[in-house]
């Protein structure tokens, strides 16, 4: 049986809006830092998001990315780009929508690889291959650090694919510290016992101290529970 994904926090990244605030291997690295302050080492996982990169720099940028990681225990996975999780030795990867099907992509990495899954609909909660080890569910509100591609699913919608999903759930779009106290308080509680934990982008890597953000985020999370 496959270990159950251990993170609480699941950081997106996006270099461009970390470049004016160090750069991105350094915003994870004090994001990490931060986190380190409030939670054991694997509270958090990093996603390597840069899909406009080609693989040589995507390989390049993930050994960095990577060696930040093994500091704090992090796992890393790699959005959609399977070979390139493989030629860094990430510990998974992060398959969009219409990416590759879950179970290609187990037969890939094997047993001990993670394998997130992007989701955007109660129906897409209740179908998640069993090959996954996790699904993000989102955008639940408006995003913080980029257009929104879709409407926001708001907190009905989460509880809904809480309520379906067989897989552990992350929540993503606009979470915010104060809005993961809010989903603990209007949500009836039983509906989240699938949802593990929020995956964020702008709220830590926009914010002016990573580690601060992540640092808030983990013990709003801990709260909540």
């Amino acid at each position: 049986m496959r270990p159950r994904p251990a993170f609480r926090l699941y950081l997106i990244t996006d270099r461009r809006l970390a470049a004016a605030n160090g750069g991105i291997v350094d915003v994870a690295a004090r994001a990490l830092r931060g986190a380190a302050e409030v939670a054991p080492p694997g509270a958090v996982a990093i996603q390597l998001r840069e899909k406009d990169l080609d693989a040589r720099e995507l390989v390049n940028l993930g050994r960095a990315m990577r060696s930040v990681c093994a500091q704090y225990r992090a796992p890393l996975l790699i959005n959609d780009r399977i070979d390139v999780a493989l030629a860094i030795g990430a510990d998974g990867v992060h398959l969009p929508a219409d990416s590759f099907d879950p179970a290609d992509a187990r037969a890939l990495l094997g047993s001990s690889g993670l394998i997130g899954v992007s989701i955007h609909t109660v129906a897409e909660a209740a179908n998640a291959s069993s090959a996954a080890d996790f699904v993000v569910f989102g955008p639940v509100f408006d995003p913080i650090s980029k257009a929104a591609y879709t409407s926001a699913a708001g907190l009905s919608e989460l509880a809904a694919a809480c309520a379906r999903s067989s897989l552990p759930l992350y929540a993503l779009g606009g979470i915010t510290a104060e809005r993961i106290g809010q989903m603990s308080q209007e949500l009836n509680f039983g509906y989240l016992t699938k949802m593990v934990g929020v995956a964020v982008i702008g709220a830590v890597i926009g914010a002016a101290d990573p580690g601060a953000a992540a640092r808030d985020l983990l013990v709003a999370c801990d709260s909540a529970k």
